[in-house]
């Protein structure tokens, strides 16, 4: 699927390489939705929206449950905390850890985000049927799991 008839590879046909293009132009096309009127890059959206989901969280746990960078990931969570939007806890069942969560103003924020980002997720789907939409999402969980 990825190698020409000399041997080259496509990159067009390259699996990794298109699914990454195409979650770069699709996060960085949204993040000019919201960082303009909210002031957020698109790590500071990841969180946001790990934490919006309504738990608790490491620096560590995002890390692993958003696959970001661990110091992009750092670095994120201290300007939410300095915005005012994320707040940390000491663990209660590790004393050398935090706890990561949304603050007030952190929900108010998320609250008004996540319209945009589902009404982007339906610009970006527009042109499938609710059948390929749903086909999609399966083919994605079974990337996911496969072993690599």
């Amino acid at each position: 699927m990825t190698t020409a008839n000399d041997g080259t590879l496509s990159l067009q046909q390259f699996l990794p390489y298109r699914l990454s293009a195409l979650a770069n132009r699709i996060s960085q096309s949204l993040a000019i939705k919201y960082s303009k009127q909210y002031g957020i890059s698109v790590q500071e959206w990841r969180i946001l929206a790990v934490l919006g989901e309504g738990t608790k969280l490491s620096a560590v746990a995002i890390t692993n449950r958003i696959a970001m960078d661990k110091v992009a990931v750092s670095r994120a969570v201290k300007r939410l905390i300095e915005k005012g939007l994320v707040i940390k806890h000491l663990d209660s069942k590790d004393q050398r850890s935090h706890e990561l969560a949304l603050s007030n103003e952190g929900i108010e924020m998320y609250q008004q985000l996540v319209p945009i980002a589902l009404e982007h997720e339906q610009q970006v789907t527009d042109n499938l049927t609710l059948k390929e939409q749903q086909s999609l999402l399966k083919l994605l969980s079974k990337l996911d799991n496969a072993p690599l």
